[in-house]
């Protein structure tokens, strides 16, 4: 009967002696990992484009109080674009773009390469509703435009001293 009982006491030990052992080596490891080094490998332009955009949000605020209002061209919104063509046709686009540009020469024009399809998108309209005006004008024209929202590039503001 002795036997019986020293035979499961010995399973409670050799257990006991496991999660010790589990404990002391899950320490171990996470003391292993105290330091690190971490390099950080960034091409030299990375560095330029941060100056000049921290130089750029500068003219920003300051030509809002009142500045000389030159900063705007570098600034952009978001707005909306009418897209005049959608196609896997290099050519086709290109003609799109051209054709747009022999009417309305004032007016950016945008070609956007998104796989398999060239779309070209024209204006910078900062409401829908202006966007909707030029869609009227464009459809002897182009029978298929969709309105797109997207970052635009604000028109160019004419400074006088009147």
């Amino acid at each position: 009967m002795k036997k019986a009982i020293s035979d499961r006491k010995v399973p409670l030990s050799l257990i006991r002696y496991c999660f010790l052992f589990l404990l002391l080596a899950s320490s171990t490891i996470t003391f292993a990992q105290e330091r690190g080094k971490v390099q950080v490998v960034a091409p030299p332009l990375f560095d330029t484009l941060l100056a000049k955009r921290a130089t750029l949000n500068n003219r920003n605020g300051a030509s809002s109080g009142g500045g000389s209002g030159n900063a705007s061209a570098y600034s952009s919104a978001f707005g909306y674009r009418v897209q005049i063509y959608s196609g896997s046709n290099r050519g086709a686009a290109y003609n799109a773009q051209a054709k747009f540009n022999k009417e309305f020469p004032e007016m950016r024009t945008y070609i956007v390469y998104h796989e398999p399809n060239f779309k070209v998108r024209a204006g910078d309209f900062r409401t829908r509703i202006e966007a909707e005006r030029m869609k009227e004008q464009l459809k002897a024209w182009f029978p298929i435009m969709f309105i797109i929202s997207e970052k635009i590039n604000p028109p160019k503001t004419v400074i006088t001293n009147d």
